[in-house]
């Protein structure tokens, strides 16, 4: 007697494992975004010029939010911030279609949208706690702890020499940062917030991440360098000894 042929599976059957397959995966990837974007990096993107040259209106960075978390801030360093109080001008609400939210919340997900980044600033570290800051030395450098910087990340109009417009001295509070953008002299930073609630400084509470990774458009794609040469020579604040 000749054994009988396997029993074929039903096609429907077969269809039904395969969707079930497709949706495991899909949401094992979903999972894994969401963690790896709230716990890890996300992206955002550049809404305003205050730190041309060095990122462009439209460029996406790529954010390490373990910064600083778990990670110490460092003079230099791009960080993304939420607004600590009145740096950004008041928008009215934007509406949006259920869909489109949908579709962007997806997005984000896998770190191809960012809707949440014209909530935020973006501007580079000069003072760290307990740093005096200050503008400027005889040659217009910004002066950290009594030391004169030379930063070649800065853009200044042509005819300007000083790294900045105003004059300022200040100490920077425990848990606070002070924070200047690139593009010197079109940046509402914490030399012009001094009104505002915290003074102009930024609370760590108030930092998402470190931007490490210029990443889009790819034309503009590369590292972002927290240019430790600059602060070198930068000696630790009177305050920590």
């Amino acid at each position: 007697m000749t054994d009988a042929p396997p029993a074929r599976r039903a096609p429907m059957r077969s269809v039904l494992l395969f969707l079930r397959d497709v949706l495991v995966i899909f949401g094992i990837a979903i999972l894994v975004s969401f963690l790896v974007k709230t716990f890890l990096v996300r992206s955002f993107f550049i809404p305003s010029a205050s730190m041309e040259q060095t990122l462009m209106i439209d460029d996406r960075v790529i954010v390490n939010e373990l910064v600083p978390k778990a990670v110490a801030v460092d003079h230099g360093d791009i960080v993304v911030f939420k607004d600590p109080g009145g740096w950004l001008p008041a928008r009215p609400p934007v509406e949006v279609t259920g869909i489109q939210a949908g579709t962007e919340w997806v997005l984000s997900l896998f770190g191809l949208a960012s809707p949440d980044s014209n909530d935020h600033l973006i501007k580079r570290v000069i003072g760290l706690p307990g740093d005096t800051v200050q503008c400027c030395s005889a040659d217009g450098k910004i002066m950290v702890n009594g030391v004169a910087i030379t930063e070649p990340y800065i853009t200044i109009p042509a005819g300007e020499t000083r790294a900045s417009a105003i004059d300022f001295n200040v100490t920077v509070p425990e848990s606070s940062l002070f924070v200047m953008g690139d593009n010197r002299y079109n940046s509402k930073d914490s030399r012009y917030n001094t009104d505002k609630p915290g003074g102009g400084f930024v609370g760590m509470d108030n930092v998402v991440g470190r931007a490490f990774v210029l990443s889009w458009p790819m034309s503009h794609w590369g590292w972002l360098s927290n240019y430790p040469e600059v602060f070198a020579d930068v000696p630790e604040p009177a305050t920590s000894k």
